[in-house]
């Protein structure tokens, strides 16, 4: 499946801004199950000093500055995508137990499970809570499955807890989402991923999209589509899977990855400091725009089937 994505993200300030600079976290990563044809930024007013680099996870960081009053900022980020169908274990319930890939993550040292170890403890948004630990327990009951337990784990986030974008923000403490059983997406993220940790399995982060396909009849809204985030969990010998508490499903083709950490403070679309301004609003609109398939390509694939 290929996609054209285009996130912008514009701030409008009260009072003039002299001199920002800024850290982007937009560009799309390349992974097992997609791939990146094109990303890039489109600033305004025109930035200096850019230059991209890679984060210690693998993420594709660009940083810039402007130099010249201004009262608007605008980034577009514009990607051309395609996405491959994920290889998911057909019976998650031959997978590990749970406890044994807390004992494998614990004792040993090959190099595939010392690079999942930033995922095993609390980092900056999702402490180690007591009860987190306890609502994880309702899925990892003693010697279940691991995928198995991590599909009960997002479909019991799924069921309850409640969509509510005007519940939280990024400063609203893990605790609260919990004891409230409200959020959103990313919220819902980091509930799931604290408790893997509270039990001593690695938990990831995963930022990105989701195509949003309209009721039937109606035409999609162009910026109607927003960022998405999911979590995912590690399992020794087979990498990492995804799962989508929001949605209650596996990512398949419809999710693309920009990128992951330990946590969204990891993966911060942009963030920056600003010299002036006063006050500012933030508008953000996300289009996922799935991209027709080749004549030629589309009548081999028929062929094929």
């Amino acid at each position: 499946m290929k996609y054209r994505i285009r996130h912008v993200t514009r701030y409008n300030y009260s009072e003039a801004v002299n001199l920002c600079r800024n850290e982007t976290c937009l560009l799309v990563r390349e992974t097992e199950h997609q791939r990146c044809h094109n990303s890039v930024l489109q600033i305004s007013p025109e930035a200096t000093d850019i230059h991209e680099r890679s984060d210690f996870f693998g993420n594709r960081r660009t940083h810039f500055a402007i130099q010249q009053p201004h009262d608007t900022l605008t980034v577009t980020a514009v990607s051309d995508v395609e996405v491959f169908p994920r290889a998911y274990l057909q019976k998650p319930e031959q997978s590990h137990p749970w406890e044994e890939v807390v004992e494998m993550l614990r004792t040993q040292r090959t190099p595939d499970i010392v690079a999942v170890m930033p995922y095993r403890y609390a980092s900056p948004l999702v402490p180690l809570l007591p009860p987190l630990a306890d609502y994880a327990r309702l899925s990892m009951t003693p010697g279940r499955p691991l995928l198995a337990a991590a599909i009960d784990l997002m479909q019991r986030i799924y069921r309850d807890f409640s969509y509510d974008p005007a519940s939280t923000t990024i400063a609203t403490p893990l605790a609260e989402v919990l004891e409230k059983r409200r959020g959103v997406c990313q919220d819902f993220a980091h509930v799931a991923i604290g408790c893997l940790r509270s039990l001593g399995l690695a938990g990831r982060y995963v930022s990105g999209y989701i195509e949003t396909l309209p009721p039937p009849g109606r035409e999609r809204l162009i910026g109607a589509d927003a960022s998405h985030a999911w979590f995912a969990v590690y399992l020794p010998g087979n990498g990492w899977f995804d799962f989508d508490p929001t949605n209650n499903h596996q990512p398949l083709e419809q999710h693309i990855t920009v990128a992951w950490g330990r946590d969204f403070s990891d993966v911060s679309p942009l963030k920056g400091i600003a010299l002036g301004g006063g006050k500012h609003q933030v508008v953000v609109s996300v289009d996922v725009a799935r991209q027709p398939t080749p004549p030629l390509l589309l009548q081999q694939q028929q062929q094929q089937s």
